[in-house]
């Protein structure tokens, strides 16, 4: 999986372990293993839910200040409506 430039350290760290993606199919599996940000993250869970499920502790776990900034983050591939799909993936460094 790939991070934006801001957010590399903090995956790095432990500190960001949730990502909100917009695909149109999953990208990662469960128990896969990803090599980014300078280090290796596992996948820990991978689920589709509309936009408007994404809650605050996954803004929180996401290294966003608030569900519009994710959401603008996760929109690079479309626009995201609250009914919009998108794929949570909580991982954590191995």
């Amino acid at each position: 999986m790939m991070f934006s430039r801001d957010l590399r350290d903090r995956v790095a760290c432990g500190e960001v372990t949730v990502s909100i993606r917009l695909w149109s199919r999953p990208q990662v599996k469960v128990g896969g293993r990803y090599r980014t940000a300078g280090v290796v993250i596992e996948i820990d869970s991978l689920e589709v839910l509309p936009f408007s499920a994404v809650t605050a502790e996954d803004v929180a776990a996401s290294g966003e200040d608030d569900l519009e900034t994710l959401r603008d983050r996760a929109a690079h591939a479309g626009p995201i409506g609250d009914d919009t799909l998108v794929h949570r993936v909580e991982f954590h460094v191995v």
